[in-house]
């Protein structure tokens, strides 16, 4: 059945038609891109584009050009050639000049520079690609709605989990599916320190020191250890997958920091590993986003992932579980997500940012952890005397929660002073409960240190 078109709009030298809301390629000019910042990422979009150009042309049906770039730096040796592109100072003037179609922001930042090229160029009816995971969870409802206002594209594959196409799959993948949760590792320098804290024996402060020897953490690493980039990436990826609204403040925020040797090592005696997980999933009162330290089933997939990887699984109605494994940093991977962004866009296509027209996303009230419903790890130091255990039980029990196995162990260097290592292992509980039974148990005073609470995610 033929359908008449009922508009047209012009990207660069390439016209597009407008059908039945669906933008279809009518011809074959070049798309013409312009790329601000040019570190490790942007250089390597550039030599993936030249290494790829014919590849991509026959993929796209049109060829894909790099037309304009900005970085703070011109003389700056980058290991690509830019002889032969226009240059601009202020990522703004090519965000809106004429010699580019699209607009590809590597900047970083959630606001500056970043978000007002952003900004323009979507005001300019140019699409936009980004890497910007902190740009998009502080202003990716309005800058979906600006998308949308102009009838141009805003993608982002690579904001989320580098080289792993999880949006693509949460998006247009399983389009057919219900998603009943969506968790993972989605900071390689948390799952680096957590894995060689386990396989080296080594406490956190080393492992934190020699990650941020070899480039997987910042000088400040607050941002990565404290949980705050896993949440901005479980934001976008709780919109994509419950058609939510990206609001980071709607989650539930721990770190990694208070995790020890002595957690990790009891993990593995009890069949789990520790991992930083981002976790958006569906309640009966909403949808339940939460980024914390997790135990895993050691037989999970997810358990199997070590070092700098990411990985995200999926729980639907259609699939069942699907989980996704790969680099979640680095030029190469973070460039491959960009560079297949381009390319949807050289072919005419266009989808809803958030996989839902802006206006239909629902806003994503913060669900207290309070309620979270799930097993529990708590580790106790107590006073090694008789009656403690029982002390213990009794405060559990008060509360209905059911223990599904307590030890005790005296601490190493730490007997002469009487102390000793309680490990409980909780039933499905809530998170108000055992917070209640625990703050009875310092009150009776035999618990000499705070105690560590981790949850576990059952398969």
């Amino acid at each position: 059945m033929r359908h008449k078109a009922r508009g047209s709009v012009r990207e660069g030298s390439t016209r597009v038609l407008l059908c039945c809301g669906v933008l279809t390629m009518i011809d074959s000019a070049p798309l013409r891109v312009g790329i601000a910042g040019l570190g490790t990422v942007g250089a390597s979009v550039i030599r993936l584009l030249e290494r790829q150009a014919q590849a991509l042309k026959g993929r796209a049906g049109r060829p894909i050009v790099v037309a304009g770039v900005c970085a703070r730096e011109k003389g700056k040796d980058r290991g690509v050639t830019l002889d032969s592109l226009a240059w601009f100072d202020d990522p703004v003037e090519l965000a809106k000049s004429g010699e580019i179609d699209l607009f590809v922001e590597l900047i970083g930042g959630d606001e500056g520079p970043a978000r007002a090229a952003v900004e323009t160029a979507l005001s300019h009816s140019k699409s936009v690609v980004t890497a910007n995971k902190a740009l998009l969870a502080k202003h990716g409802l309005a800058l979906a709605r600006l998308a949308e206002a102009h009838h141009v594209a805003l993608a982002f594959e690579a904001s989320v989990a580098g080289g792993i196409p999880i949006v693509k799959t949460l998006r247009e993948g399983l389009a057919g599916n219900q998603i009943e949760r969506v968790y993972g590792i989605l900071n390689g320098t948390c799952n680096y320190i957590l894995s060689n804290m386990e396989t080296a024996r080594r406490p956190f402060a080393d492992c934190l020191a020699e990650a941020q020897k070899l480039g997987y953490a910042e000088a400040d690493p607050t941002f990565d250890i404290g949980g705050f980039d896993t949440a901005h990436k479980l934001a976008i990826l709780a919109s994509l997958a419950f058609g939510t609204q990206v609001d980071p403040a709607a989650i539930s925020i721990e770190g990694i920091e208070q995790i020890t040797l002595a957690d990790l090592e009891a993990a593995d005696e009890l069949g789990y590993r520790i991992k930083l997980l981002g976790v958006a999933q569906r309640t009966a009162s909403g949808v339940e986003q939460r980024v914390h330290p997790t135990m895993v089933a050691k037989s999970s997939a997810i358990a199997q992932v070590m070092g700098v990887v990411n990985a995200v699984t999926i729980d639907a109605d259609a699939v069942h579980e699907l989980t996704l494994v790969g680099p979640g940093a680095g030029g190469g991977a973070t460039a491959s997500a960009v560079v297949a962004d381009i390319a949807d866009i050289a072919k005419g296509i266009r989808s809803a940012p958030f996989g839902l027209p802006s206006d239909m996303l629902t806003p994503a009230p913060r669900a207290p952890m309070q309620m979270h419903e799930g097993g529990y790890y708590i580790r106790l130091t107590v006073a090694d005397r008789p009656g403690v255990m029982a002390a213990i039980a009794t405060q559990m029990g008060k509360r209905e929660i059911s223990l599904e196995s307590i030890v005790q162990r005296s601490r190493p260097g730490k007997k002469a002073a009487g102390v000793a290592t309680v490990i409980l292992l909780t039933y499905a509980t809530t998170e108000h409960t055992v917070r209640e039974a625990l703050a009875a148990i310092q009150a009776d005073g035999i618990v000499s240190e705070t105690p560590q609470v981790i949850r576990i995610e059952r398969e």
